[in-house]
């Protein structure tokens, strides 16, 4: 069975049993009905994925890897804050009519500053330091920056990555691993996206700086279940697990800016059926 559907029934068993209700506090986010969207929540929840072992797609129900993929390469690689360059539409909600989210996700990542006698953006300076300088304690990215923050059509959820590698003594190559920082999670609806998501990036920026994939380590502030998916999480923890499939990518490409969601692909990717029309919060 897939180790990422242990960790996501165990998650979410844990809120569901053990966690916190928001009923009757002032929430912000409200159903499209206007109702208010409360939750059951856990705070400071840990997840630790081992990529060399396992690609951590949960066979519950399906990711669309490709999707997600896209997403990440939009906010990563195209440094994009416009829906008009991603080809779903799971950002249409917070678009402006140019479809530009604000000064959010990808456009932080874009921003330049002054590094090495020269200029780079996030992006590029973790790709630097990684091949440069690979065992610093200070590669990371950050795009929650409060002076932006009231240009931001959504404050950014899975804001803060942190890149760590270290070295095989048997044959010296070295393992790329990450921490991913998440100030708030809709568990039914984003949690594997987000997990497929960074752990894609992972092996992306192990590939073109020549290390091995290693551990995605999740943190999450508030992991969350809102009133309306209980039901159809509890469902959706009893159903069969299948084997994790086989992940690949693209041998071929050793530039982060080549990349493109076809470049990710997975074999005997065996789920249970999808869950239609899931509400959403906003």
């Amino acid at each position: 069975m897939s180790y990422a559907d242990q960790i996501f029934i165990n998650m979410c068993r844990d809120i569901i049993e053990n966690g916190t209700s928001t009923e009757g506090e002032k929430v912000r986010p409200h159903w499209e009905d206007g109702t208010p969207a409360y939750t059951i929540k856990k705070f400071g929840v840990v997840n630790r994925y081992d990529l060399s072992k396992e690609f951590p797609l949960i066979t519950l129900r399906k990711t669309a890897l490709k999707s997600a993929t896209d997403e990440i390469l939009w906010i990563w690689q195209q440094k994009s804050n416009n829906i008009h360059d991603l080809h779903s539409h799971i950002w249409d909600e917070w678009a402006d009519e140019n479809g530009s989210i604000g000064k959010a996700y990808g456009y932080q990542l874009g921003v330049k500053h002054k590094y090495k006698e020269g200029m780079m953006d996030q992006v590029d300076r973790v790709i630097y330091d990684l091949k440069n300088n690979p065992f610093s304690r200070r590669i990371m990215t950050n795009i929650y920056v409060h002076q932006d923050l009231s240009e931001m059509n959504l404050y950014p959820c899975a804001y803060s990555m942190t890149f760590n590698v270290t070295q095989d003594k048997q044959d010296g190559r070295l393992t790329l691993n990450a921490v991913l920082n998440q100030r708030s999670q809709d568990v039914l609806a984003a949690n594997n996206w987000n997990v497929v998501q960074y752990s894609v990036l992972v092996h992306m920026l192990a590939q073109v700086c020549d290390m091995k994939v290693g551990e995605l380590v999740h943190v999450i502030a508030d992991a969350h279940i809102y009133d309306r998916h209980i039901p159809l999480v509890k469902e959706l923890i009893e159903r069969p697990q299948y084997d994790a499939p086989k992940f690949t990518l693209n041998p071929d490409v050793h530039d982060f800016y080549q990349f493109t969601r076809d470049d990710v692909k997975v074999e005997n990717y065996i789920t249970g059926p999808q869950i239609e029309n899931i509400p959403i919060a906003i």
